[in-house]
């Protein structure tokens, strides 16, 4: 046992731990087991069938990581089970579709946080009459005076805490995150010195409900349509075609087919008309952006409040300064200077230091070069 482990659970604190095949979980379920808690591993499937060819490239969900999960467990001396969470993460996979078909990018992982792994393993966690529930998160959080402060995790490089934004404080405060004080490499040495089989699996690269990362066939097995249309510029020049918006998301510089004088970027999606919109970094810059589902952690806020923060609007991406201006469940997030490739869809997580106090959706944003289209103008040189 890692002597620089603290739990945060009352001593012998029964506890589920979510368990998905791959080192993270596994070493926390270890942690745990050498802290003295009687633990519960929990498998969840999401009833997405992955075939062998494809599920040595993730580490999540497919059979073979449920068989590696099983025998961790096993090797622990902790019971094991493998739920059922098909009808869950259906309601996730629809949710993924409606946002592509709807022009925005979805963040399936930020939703599988809030509602599955910190709101339905909870309810398992009381069913079998645990205090709480565990993951494998690279965060760090801390209860005080029955308020939760959520930290970024020490290893910068593996911080999971934006993932986080959306889950209730109510919720974490039944959580724990045993490897938000550890690097990513010593959790590898802690796992190899315990002989899990885990040691030296690879990282999750995909999402799981979606084998190969191509997710643009989930819409051609589910037989849904896609929004062809035109490619054109921020004055309405068409400058080509496209089989659907849902091959594209805002800030994309690769893989629209157009050449220009210079990098053309995806600035905005109009599903309704199939149009794309393409133009320079500027042109994909905002000055404020409109967020609703405001979630915070640790903190009240006040109707009419204005908060200033870090924001960050998407998993890999530097916070910057600005300022969240709250109404009600609904806050207009100004920048300090204006953000490139702000993304509708995407969460927007919000940081005083390496605190997470919450965030909320990115629903619209305001360009700093407005959009003026003229759709149908022949095309001129970009």
């Amino acid at each position: 046992m890692d002597s620089t482990f603290v739990s945060g659970f009352a001593p012998g604190a029964r506890v589920v731990v979510a368990m998905s095949g791959g080192v993270d979980s596994s070493v926390a379920a270890h942690l745990l087991h050498g802290a003295g808690h009687p633990l519960v591993g929990l498998f969840m499937r999401n009833g997405v069938h992955v075939d062998a060819s494809e599920s040595h490239k993730k580490s999540c969900c497919s059979v073979s990581d449920a068989r590696d999960a099983r025998m961790v467990a096993g090797a622990l001396g902790i019971p094991f089970q493998a739920v059922d969470l098909k009808a869950e993460f259906g309601g996730i996979i629809r949710y993924f579709l409606a946002e592509y078909a709807a022009g925005r990018t979805p963040n399936p992982c930020a939703i599988c946080n809030r509602d599955l792994k910190f709101q339905r393993l909870l309810d398992f966690a009381d069913e079998l009459g645990c205090e709480g529930v565990a993951t494998g998160h690279y965060a760090r959080l801390e209860v005080r005076d029955g308020r939760v402060l959520l930290r970024r995790g020490v290893d910068r490089k593996k911080d999971q805490s934006y993932q986080l934004f959306s889950v209730a404080e109510r919720h974490l405060a039944r959580a724990r995150l045993p490897l938000g004080g550890y690097e990513k490499p010593r959790v590898r040495e802690l796992a190899a010195a315990a002989g899990l089989r885990t040691a030296q699996k690879a990282d999750s690269q995909e999402i799981c409900f979606v084998p190969g990362n191509d997710y643009r066939k989930l819409f051609a097995e589910r037989g849904l349509p896609t929004h062809a249309g035109k490619l054109v510029d921020t004055s309405g020049c068409v400058l080509g075609t496209h089989e659907g918006t849902e091959h594209f998301t805002v800030g994309q510089r690769r893989g629209h087919g157009v050449a220009g004088a210079i990098p053309l970027y995806v600035v905005a999606l109009d599903p309704s008309s199939g149009t794309v919109v393409l133009g320079s970094r500027e042109d994909c810059c905002a000055r404020s952006m409109v967020v609703d589902e405001l979630n915070w952690i640790g903190i009240d806020v006040a109707e009419g409040e204005s908060v200033r923060a870090e924001v960050q609007v998407r998993y890999h991406h530097e916070p910057v300064p600005a300022t969240i201006e709250v109404t009600g469940s609904r806050g207009r997030v100004v920048f300090d200077t204006p953000e490139m490739a702000v993304t509708p869809g995407q969460g927007a997580a919000f940081y005083r230091g390496d605190r997470l106090l919450g965030g909320g959706w990115i629903r619209s944003t305001e360009l700093v070069n407005p959009i003026q289209p003229a759709a149908g103008k022949e095309r001129r040189p970009v």
